[in-house]
């Protein structure tokens, strides 16, 4: 799964006026990880995800606004509009999870209208999304027994999680993120109290979970592009008649020459 990795280093191009376009321009910022997953303890960080809304005259120059940005706080990053409805009509779990957090911080009108559109971003298409994801995750868990005995116990916590919300949306066609009543046996996991075969076999029962509930999934066989995409359309068209030709923001970022591009 391509993506932006909100843990990498910050991009070298993303300067001041990327950030502010961060801080005066966010449409949705929620918090993610452990905490609205309801599997944080005392030690655990506060990340935060976020949405912003790049005014549409940026984009009729050629140096085109960013279309994600690390900061201005530590474990904060955010994708433009765009790019965010982009990667959510692939499937993307880490932004399907954005949509549903439970810790929501900022929402305007238009924030809470991306979030009004929620289900058309889901289909039949995050069974192969989820399911690639956990593979990945599996086989790096897999090297780490080869090599050391043992997997990295909080990553195998975190991909059973993922493997519940995986088979819960695609028997239910809702996305539900906190772990609820698994909170104790899953940080449990992340301790290494429960033995690997034990997690294991767990991982495989609900994979297998997860293969019988897409063949009887609620969810549409595709995501409803048209309805995203004349949301955006409308979207920037608003910016576009409300755009002031000396806004700071908007003359910054021109100036300031290529931010944040992938």
């Amino acid at each position: 799964m391509q993506s932006e990795n909100p843990k990498s280093p910050a991009n070298p191009e993303s300067g001041g006026s990327a950030v502010q376009l961060v801080r005066d321009h966010t449409i949705y910022a929620c918090v993610m990880g452990s905490r609205a997953f309801g599997l944080a303890t005392d030690g655990s960080d506060t990340d935060r995800r976020g949405v912003f809304l790049a005014p549409t005259p940026l984009f009729w120059r050629f140096e085109k606004p960013p279309t994600h940005v690390e900061g201005p706080g530590e474990e904060q990053f955010s994708w433009e509009l765009e790019r965010f409805c982009q990667l959510a009509l692939r499937g993307n779990p880490n932004i399907l999870e954005c949509l549903h957090s439970p810790l929501v911080e900022h929402v305007d009108g238009t924030g809470r209208e991306l979030l009004s559109l929620r289900g058309a971003f889901l289909s039949r298409q995050v069974h192969g999304t989820f399911t690639r994801y956990a593979l990945g995750q599996r086989r790096k868990l897999d090297a780490d027994v080869r090599a050391t005995g043992a997997p990295r116990w909080k990553h195998a916590m975190h991909l059973l999680r993922l493997l519940i919300s995986a088979r819960d949306l695609l028997r239910t066609g809702e996305l539900r993120i906190d772990v609820g009543d698994r909170r104790e046996f899953l940080l449990a996991v992340k301790r290494g109290e429960v033995p690997w075969a034990e997690v294991e076999g767990w991982m495989v029962r609900l994979a297998a979970e997860t293969e019988e509930a897409e063949r009887a999934t609620p969810l549409p066989s595709e995501p409803d592009r048209a309805r995203v995409a004349d949301f955006l359309h409308r979207v920037r068209r608003a910016s576009a008649l409300d755009a002031e030709p000396h806004h700071q923001v908007v003359q910054g970022v021109v100036r300031g020459g290529r931010v944040g591009q992938d």
